[in-house]
């Protein structure tokens, strides 16, 4: 009897595991679409002419992104050590391999949003703060995120 209850708790005390690293996996997933949905769901459509530019969409978005992106190293402190399941991109263990030089990776980027942030007045300066943005946010995904389909 009492090995089926201890069996029984290792069982319970796995599950509560795997679902506590996947509660920390869909945090950082979230996160990083929450950027997303700013720089590609707003400024790139801009860019782009498949929306109108709109200044106070802009200005929120790059206020959004701002705020977003200093949450990074606190959000990837947890290494979930798994993916979301059905995600198209995951998290890399270079991450927690190398965790100082991923945290390093967040300055440069906030800075480059705070210089652009006031320059952008229309759809052409958007471009160029979205290029200068991108070209931060790039650096990092190209060694830090992984495609799993």
């Amino acid at each position: 009897m009492k090995r089926i209850v201890v069996a029984v708790g290792a069982l319970l005390l796995g599950a509560g595991v795997v679902l506590a690293q996947q509660d920390v996996a869909v945090q950082q997933q979230n996160l990083m679409k929450t950027q997303g949905k700013s720089m590609y769901g707003v400024m790139l459509k801009m860019v782009k002419g498949e929306i109108p530019y709109d200044q106070a969409a802009v200005t929120a978005a790059m206020t959004d992104l701002e705020a977003q992106v200093v949450k990074i190293p606190t959000v990837f402190t947890p290494n979930p050590k798994e993916d979301v399941a059905d995600a198209n991109f995951g998290a890399s263990q270079k991450i927690w391999q190398s965790k100082a030089d991923f945290d390093a990776k967040v300055p440069p980027v906030s800075k480059t949003i705070a210089e652009v942030k006031g320059s952008v007045k229309d759809a052409a300066s958007l471009k160029v703060a979205f290029d200068a943005i991108q070209a931060k946010c790039t650096d990092c995904h190209e060694t830090f995120r992984v495609k799993l389909k």
